[in-house]
Parts: C-alpha cells; sequence; structure tokens
C-alpha cells in the first residue's frame, strides 16, 4: 500500500524532538484509531519498539511510522502538521475521510465506521 498518512515538516521536527525529548530514538511512531470520543472515533499517537504482523511500515523524514492494516481505509490521505500560535503548539490533523467531527477536534467519524461515540 502507499502512503497512508502524510506527516508534513513541521510535524516531523516536532515528532523527532519529543523522541529524543522521552529516549524514544529508535521506536515507530504509532498512528491510530480507536473507539471513543464525542463523534465516535478518535486519534491515537505514540510510541512503540516493535512493528506487528497486521502493521504498514512507512518512513518519512526518517521517521518509520506503523498504522495497523485495520486503521489504514480510514486514516488514507491524512495529513499530520503541527501548528504554533501565542498560545502554545499542537498536532492537526486533516483527515479527508471524516464527514463529521465534533468542537474539540479530537473526534471523528466517517461514513463507514461511526466508532462507539460518547457523551461529551
Amino acid at each position: 500500500m502507499n502512503q497512508v498518512v502524510t506527516i508534513t515538516e513541521a510535524a516531523a521536527f516536532q515528532i523527532k524532538d519529543m523522541m529524543k525529548q522521552n529516549e524514544e530514538e529508535g521506536s515507530f511512531l504509532r498512528i491510530a484509531v480507536k473507539g471513543g470520543g464525542c463523534s465516535g472515533l478518535s486519534y491515537g499517537m505514540g510510541f512503540e519498539q516493535e512493528k506487528g504482523d497486521d502493521d504498514f511500515l512507512d518512513e518519512q523524514h526518517s521517521i518509520p511510522v506503523l498504522v495497523k492494516k485495520e486503521d489504514a481505509a480510514i486514516l488514507n490521505g491524512t495529513k499530520i502538521d503541527f501548528k504554533q500560535s501565542m498560545m502554545g503548539g499542537g498536532f492537526t490533523i486533516d483527515n479527508p475521510n471524516a464527514i463529521a467531527s465534533c468542537g474539540c477536534g479530537s473526534s471523528f467519524r466517517t461514513a463507514v465506521n461511526a466508532g462507539t461515540p460518547e457523551e461529551c
């Protein structure tokens, strides 16, 4: 499969900095979808030491990126960026498959996967 998620240069810089601060150099960056949130699905990002049999592996900006095969269709075409503002900085996730999201911006649903919504 081609690249599932695109990581911008700004996001890659922040991820590498986080890897260094948390002594995670040599780890994989896991990008995932999990049930929950106001709209039914939410994003997850974290570091892992091992690749699973059901993972797609991609490398961007020298960062090895893992996405579970079951999450790939939901995340396909997603762009992860890092924006800095006067209030601080944070990752932004632009998923073209999301048809609805809640006000917090971290929860969404797709046309084929509504997830498991929670009370906001």
